[in-house]
């Protein structure tokens, strides 16, 4: 049952995929108007738009109830709980404290008087 919904669901996708580049952009119409040619398509100007769009949307559910179906068998149901319960911690360890930053250094100590007040060159 997980391989048929798992090949339904690599389907669905391709296929969204397939469709969403056959769709055309709004901007699309605008080259047809000068002759470009683009609006002679397989499903004709108009109709391909509702067309691919529907199909599109209809896979779009198939791809959604697929993704749903495939988490639900995958999960088991002899698992409770979630990630970090199966995350061991020793009670012995001390907790890590966080660094301390260094003292800041002290000034250097000197007489101001006998400092030099001349301007190096």
């Amino acid at each position: 049952m997980h391989t048929l919904v798992l090949v339904l669901h690599v389907l669905a996708a391709v296929t969204i995929v397939v469709l969403v580049l056959l769709q055309h952009g709004k901007g699309a119409d605008m080259g047809a108007a000068f002759g470009s040619g683009s609006a002679g398509s397989l499903f004709g100007s108009s109709g391909a738009a509702n067309f691919l769009s529907r199909s599109t949307g209809v896979l779009a559910a198939v791809f959604f109830v697929t993704s749903l179906g495939l988490t639900f068998l995958s999960g088991s149901p002899s698992k409770s709980g979630g990630v970090t319960e199966t995350i061991k911690i020793d009670a012995g360890t001390p907790a890590k404290q966080p660094a301390v930053p260094a003292p800041s250094a002290p000034a250097p100590s000197g007489d101001p008087a006998s400092k030099s007040t001349e301007i190096p060159k």
